[in-house]
């Protein structure tokens, strides 16, 4: 009969919905997920930042509401730099050196 695994070799988070061993490194493909993900949002806000004003049905609508609403350049680019705080500072969690609590 196998004998059952200690208890202390999980840690539980979220008042038990998620549970892992402890010592448990983060897998390579996640890793390297948080830098693309981050990537793809710091692109995809660059690309759409003034809305989709190329689009050939509702670019027209896109460029008028944009004409009359006035956007802040100042505030997107303010955006832009907290989303690539934060892919840093993901990316630096995600390939450091693991240690127990």
């Amino acid at each position: 009969m196998a004998e059952p695994k200690d208890s202390n070799e999980l840690k539980s988070y979220a008042e038990g919905w998620m549970t892992e061993r402890k010592g448990t490194e983060i897998p390579t493909f996640l890793k390297f997920s948080y830098i693309v993900i981050a990537c793809g949002c710091f692109a995809y806000f660059f690309l759409f930042m003034n809305g989709e004003v190329t689009h050939s049905t509702r670019g027209a609508l896109v460029r008028q509401f944009n004409s009359v609403t006035q956007s802040s350049p100042g505030l997107m680019y303010f955006v832009a730099a907290l989303i690539a705080i934060f892919a840093i500072i993901t990316v630096k969690f995600a390939f450091s050196k693991f240690h127990e609590d």
